[in-house]
């Protein structure tokens, strides 16, 4: 997965906020100022199994689904499939119309596949990457982030996604990571914050945290957790039984 981590990074996981914060009170006032968004939202959501057992249960009655084939990939499959038939309105944003859960859409968009993106990836080890197309979009194929600003222009939050470029989000992205972080929390880019449209197209690999210091994380004995102490969690494996 070469952007596992990178979607954790902005808030792909429903028990996080963007750039790796959590739930608590203060970083969710964090967010909400930076982004001043007054309908910030204040408690995680649900996870992916969870949300499609929600829809199967008719308390979800929209679902937009990106990149992704659940129909298949999910455990419990038929409660997907049920929610799927369930839900009132299936959006699906795939590069093909060849998967299981784009049957059950009632409005399939076409999204790039990886070669047309425009983008970075971060994988497991932090490492930042750009990602460059290598052939131009087919047909009537978009980015994802051009879809998700068009619906957020045409519900009124234009002021709120004024994304031209790719460029444009990995600064704000980066801008965050480093808002009011005095070194409590590790993911922090804000070094790219402020870098050109070109410095962009030519970033080459590197690691978070990316200070302009050559400090290794923890080094000064400081850990992001309530007490600055590192948690050590004891781990007994269990083998197989063998028949």
């Amino acid at each position: 997965q070469p952007n596992a981590m990178g979607g954790r990074e902005v808030r792909g996981l429903a028990n996080q906020l963007a750039a790796h914060m959590d739930f608590d009170a203060e970083s969710i006032d964090r967010v909400q100022r930076f982004w001043q968004a007054p309908a910030m939202a204040k408690t995680p959501g649900y996870k992916a199994v969870d949300m499609f057992q929600r829809a199967a249960d008719g308390e979800i009655d929209f679902l937009w689904i990106m990149a992704t084939n659940p129909a298949v990939s999910l455990p419990a499959s038929a409660t997907v499939r049920r929610a799927l038939e369930r839900c009132e309105y299936v959006v699906v944003s795939d590069c093909t119309t060849a998967t299981e859960t784009a049957r059950y859409a009632d409005l399939l968009l076409p999204a790039m596949p990886w070669g047309e993106k425009d983008g970075t990836v971060t994988n497991s080890e932090r490492m930042i990457s750009r990602q460059r197309a290598f052939r131009s979009p087919r047909g009537a194929a978009r980015a994802d982030w051009e879809v998700v600003t068009d619906v957020a222009a045409r519900l009124g939050f234009s002021s709120a996604f004024p994304y031209r470029k790719p460029a444009d989000i990995f600064r704000e992205h980066s801008a965050l990571s480093g808002y009011e972080n005095e070194g409590g929390r590790i993911f922090n880019i804000s070094d790219f914050a402020e870098i050109t449209d070109q410095q962009y197209d030519e970033l080459r690999p590197a690691r978070w945290p990316t200070r302009l210091s050559d400090d290794r994380p923890f080094s000064a004995g400081e850990f992001p957790t309530p007490s600055g102490k590192a948690r050590m969690v004891a781990v007994r494996p269990e083998l197989p039984q063998l028949a």
